[in-house]
């Protein structure tokens, strides 16, 4: 409300971005930036149950409740959280039954070496066929918009710069003070500080529709995320070398380079 009061339906599309947990990225930050990669699996199948649990629960919250604690009453929109509870059972739920089947029902015929050493690693590029997919149809349908309001973009693309830096800094901090190893202080990281963006896009769209504001938020949120998190990963393995100096990553080449001598 403060960086955009006369907006509400760019923080209607921010809060639904903010309300959608990473599934599918996150694991691609947390690879790069040398983090806990099991940990990151077991995050992303409890924020996925916990966000076809919750999703609509939350929104109904933060897009009802919470503004009219603030006193934002006449700017909250009327919205059916049935529509939301719909889109997100469709995007998520759909995804993990067809998954839980496919993994029963072949795995039970193939057994389950076939189905890990074979059916995987055929279906896995697939999930990156169609990530590109959805970026090059969401950045068509609202390409011309983003370009012909520049100023809104950014407004919109502020709260989000702040919102990433402060959860990952928040995340990693506290990790570092708590003792964690390394390994798990990206992974608790990236996963606070990422967002499902497919899954808000498609509850922006669906319930306010291709041409709203809201649906130019969730636009906008990964054109912010993706180069934010690529420079995150750097700092994460920057504050890596000089907050965990004694961690295999990095103590590994100085060994074997004093081997050598």
């Amino acid at each position: 409300m403060v960086l955009l009061p006369d907006h509400p339906d760019y923080r209607t599309g921010l809060i639904i971005v903010g309300l959608a947990r990473c599934i599918a990225m996150v694991l691609i930050w947390n690879m790069l930036a040398c983090g806990n990669s099991e940990y990151a699996a077991v995050l992303v199948a409890l924020n996925s149950v916990f966000q076809i649990v919750m999703y609509t629960a939350l929104g109904y919250l933060y897009l009802m409740v919470v503004p009219q604690w603030l006193g934002a009453t006449g700017t909250v929109l009327a919205i059916s959280m049935w529509a939301v509870a719909k889109s997100v059972l469709l995007f998520l739920g759909i995804s993990l039954m067809a998954g839980f089947l496919t993994r029963v029902i072949l795995g039970h015929l193939k057994g389950q070496t076939w189905y890990d050493a074979r059916f995987i690693p055929f279906l896995a590029p697939t999930a990156l066929i169609v990530l590109f997919f959805t970026i090059v149809m969401m950045f068509s349908l609202k390409g011309e918009v983003i370009l012909t309001l520049p100023l809104d973009v950014f407004r919109i693309a502020l709260p989000l710069l702040l919102y990433f830096g402060l959860m990952f800094t928040l995340a990693f901090g506290l990790s570092y003070l708590l003792k964690f190893p390394y390994a798990d202080a990206p992974t608790l990281s990236f996963t606070a500080a990422s967002n499902n963006f497919e899954l808000a896009i498609a509850v922006a769209i669906s319930v306010f529709g291709i041409a709203s504001g809201e649906a130019l938020a969730a636009v906008v949120g990964p054109l912010v995320e993706v180069p934010v998190l690529i420079g995150l990963v750097y700092v994460s393995l920057w504050i890596g070398r000089h907050l965990y100096p004694h961690n295999a990553l990095w103590a590994l080449p100085a060994t074997a380079s004093m081997s050598t001598r």
